[in-house]
């Protein structure tokens, strides 16, 4: 429950903030979103990276819809990666790996600050 939580947590702050603030601040988002709902790092690297990714490939198809542009074509032709599809593809990869990696920071840095007890015994 708290993967999918999270996947949906990162659609709406990918979603509402990217188109306003730069990406290293959407990742911020992430990570504190991610420490947040404490899952594990995997678990976390996964959701973050899927919401994220798959919320780059909706802007970017919905922007080559919407505009009705070849700019994409012509980006995927100048790059050397064929068609502009792949381009797309290679968009949502990165945002995967921007998101994921966010994620897993998030629950990193929540379990260097939780306190681990100091008497294991708990005698």
């Amino acid at each position: 429950m708290k993967f999918i939580g999270l996947t949906f947590l990162v659609v709406l702050a990918v979603g509402i903030v990217n188109p306003f603030l730069p990406f290293w601040v959407v990742m911020i988002c992430i990570a504190v979103l991610s420490a947040l709902i404490g899952i594990s790092g995997f678990a976390s690297f996964l959701a973050a990276g899927l919401g994220m990714g798959l919320v780059w490939i909706g802007q970017s198809f919905y922007l080559s819809i919407y505009t009705g542009s070849d700019l994409p074509q012509k980006m995927g032709e100048l790059m050397g990666v064929g068609s502009g599809m792949t381009l797309v593809a290679i968009t949502g990869l990165l945002g995967f790996l921007l998101g994921g990696l966010s994620g897993w920071t998030g629950t990193a840095f929540r379990k260097v600050i939780t306190p681990e007890p100091s008497n294991i015994y708990k005698g």
